[in-house]
């Protein structure tokens, strides 16, 4: 392999619903790699969140100084030793607010910014992800990534991180004070600590699986959501709805009970540490009482601890809440991280390797004209007199399984001359997507190369193999946006005048000139306006536009009416010509027109010749052709 040549990466399954032992330390490291542009901006938020908590432990002490020694000075004619206190609180009161109002805005804003960062990463992520990781992922799974999960981070950074911070910096703030105060009732107050820990490790443990359950359950959701309106047409045309209602019943049921056990756990949680919380003032009551008793501590002190225990236990009815959020937001994040964890299968090389110069440029969008050479059989090679447009395609010693499946192509050779139209044809699962996804490099093969004029496409930049290399499908996928905006997507720089001619050269001018809008017409969602021939006439004039030394068609006249294919076809002579082609079709019209003819079988060339020597052979190709002109018939 070439210093250049970057080695494939393992291919791994789609994301699993049991989640790998290392993601919490994975996602963690995520959130660190996330924060840490905005690593000033935290650590005075946690400055501002741990004076709060400070400034709202010292407000009880005050009215224990005031009352056990500003009201006696006060009654003795001191009305100073009572109004300082008082002053101090009242200010400290004012301070919480103006340090409650900065923390909450100063996080809000952090979060906004992570959370951008975070979609960003993801949704660039999802889209260098190779075509294998789309095939076997499905789009529910990623919607549900970039929405719901997306929305459960988004809802624990913006409020309930600042309940959950600002409530732990007063405890840790009032239990300081409990020991500065008082020993012996601090140690009475701390006894509580044991369950509570306790508690809050169980309920953590088991609100941490309940929050996982819960992600993977509402995935499934929006899945099956997804996939029902992705499919509507023919979820109605074959009466699925009773059966869609009944999965999507299922999968609410499931999300149901994940939602019903973190409820539970909420519950048990809240009620045990208001239990824990009541013991804890009932016993400082008692000890405190006694003391008092005793006058080993003054009344003041007593209320003050009393205040601090209430306090304390206070904020957890917020905490359990966060705890809940914070949960969850680390399942969403863990979902998200195994997204992002995901390596790309194509992976573009470290140190690109240019093309080689052309002697001549292809036709398409830049006007040159060229005619294809006349293809001869040939065992590998083909015809001979290739168009000065294109480059050479080879297949050498090219291996290629899915996955550990059985082999697809097995020890597969093939030379296609530049600017020579290779049709590519055999019944389903013979191999023919599958050589063109190895030509586009949306995978890349077990063993052997692809290369393009010498150079492996594993060598290519992917910007430049983009440029070289163009697929047409028979999707026709269109963008919501303008016809003008579709086109354009060959070539995002090209001008109005480039657009119109690349419309004009595929025939699709004098159907856009009767549209209401011209060139500016919203073609609609996935381009609902435009017939399936006007679809694809459309994206002739995108490839036209981009103008590739190699253009692939994948059975893009499949779902055509006779008149649309005729339209096709006549704008697909403008296409193909000065350029390298393969064209994959199931209707022979298409390949009339080639150079040469490729027939598969399970993955090897079975034949290999011009469509008339073929036709005169009488062999797979020449029955082929006899079914297809008694179709016609």
């Amino acid at each position: 392999m070439s210093q250049n040549q970057t080695a494939p990466a393992a291919r791994g399954p789609h994301e699993p619903d049991e989640l790998p032992p290392d993601i919490a330390k994975r996602a963690r490291r995520l959130l660190l790699d996330l924060v840490r542009p905005e690593r000033v901006g935290y650590i005075i938020v946690i400055a501002v969140m741990v004076t709060f908590g400070i400034a709202n432990a010292a407000g009880p002490a005050l009215i224990a100084q005031a009352m056990d020694h500003g009201i006696p000075a006060a009654i003795d004619g001191n009305t100073r030793a009572l109004v300082v206190p008082l002053a101090l609180f009242l200010l400290i009161t004012v301070l919480v607010a103006v340090l409650d109002y900065w923390g909450t805005r100063l996080t809000g804003t952090l979060a906004q910014r992570l959370m951008v960062a975070l979609r960003r990463r993801l949704f660039d992520h999802v889209q260098r992800l190779g075509i294998a990781y789309h095939e076997r992922s499905t789009s529910g799974r990623l919607v549900a990534r970039q929405t719901s999960d997306m929305e459960n981070i988004q809802t624990f950074l913006t409020g309930s991180l600042v309940e959950m911070v600002a409530g732990l910096s007063m405890m840790a703030a009032i239990a300081v004070t409990l020991l500065v105060m008082d020993l012996r009732l601090a140690l009475v107050v701390f006894l509580g600590f044991i369950p509570l820990l306790w508690v809050s490790i169980a309920s953590n443990r088991a609100q941490r699986r309940n929050q996982r359950r819960t992600r993977t359950a509402i995935a499934k959701v929006i899945v099956q959501i997804v996939e029902t309106l992705g499919g509507i047409r023919a979820v109605q045309s074959f009466r699925r709805e009773p059966h869609n209602l009944r999965r999507i019943d299922a999968e609410d049921d499931e999300y149901r009970r994940a939602t019903t056990s973190s409820l539970f756990n909420v519950a048990w949680f809240a009620a045990s540490t208001r239990l824990i919380a009541a013991l804890s003032m009932a016993a400082v009551l008692l000890v405190g009482g006694w003391l008092v008793m005793e006058d080993a501590v003054q009344v003041g002190m007593l209320t003050a601890f009393l205040l601090y225990v209430r306090r304390f236990y206070g904020p957890l009815d917020s905490l359990v809440q966060a705890i809940t959020m914070y949960q969850s937001a680390s399942a969403a994040l863990e979902k998200i991280t195994v997204v992002l964890d995901a390596a790309p299968e194509v992976v573009e090389p470290t140190s690109p390797t240019p093309l080689p110069e052309q002697a001549g440029a292809g036709a398409g969008a830049a006007g040159a004209s060229a005619g294809s050479g006349a293809g001869a059989a040939g065992s590998g090679a083909g015809a001979a007199g290739a168009a000065a447009g294109g480059r050479t395609v080879e297949f050498t010693d090219v291996e290629f399984s899915y996955a550990d499946g059985e082999p697809v192509l097995p020890r597969f050779d093939l030379t296609i001359p530049a600017g020579q139209t290779v049709a590519v044809v055999g019944q389903t699962g013979a191999g023919k997507s599958t050589l063109v996804k190895l030509l586009t490099r949306f995978y890349d093969p077990t063993a052997g190369r692809v290369t393009l004029d010498g150079v492996d496409l594993r060598q290519l930049a992917d910007a430049r193999l983009r440029e070289a290399v163009v697929m047409v499908t028979q999707e026709s996928y269109l963008f919501g946006g303008s016809i003008a905006e579709n086109i354009r997507l060959g070539r995002p720089e090209a001008t109005d005048d480039q657009v119109r001619q690349a419309a004009e050269a595929v025939g699709l001018a004098p159907f856009i000139a009767r549209l209401p809008d011209g060139y500016e017409t919203d073609v609609r969602k996935r381009g609902g306006r435009l017939s399936s021939g006007q679809r694809q006439l459309v994206s002739f004039a995108r490839a036209f536009l981009a103008d590739p030394d190699v253009l692939v068609l994948d059975e893009a006249t499949a779902h055509l009416d006779i008149p649309s294919e005729r339209l096709v076809q006549e704008a697909l002579a403008t296409v193909l010509q000065g350029r390298t082609a393969v064209v994959i079709a199931h209707r022979l019209s298409t390949v009339e027109t080639a150079d040469r003819v490729l027939v598969l079988d399970r993955g090897r060339i079975v034949e290999d010749g011009a469509p008339a020597e073929l036709i005169d052979s009488g062999g797979r190709f020449a029955r082929l052709h006899e079914a297809w002109e008694d179709s016609r018939v």
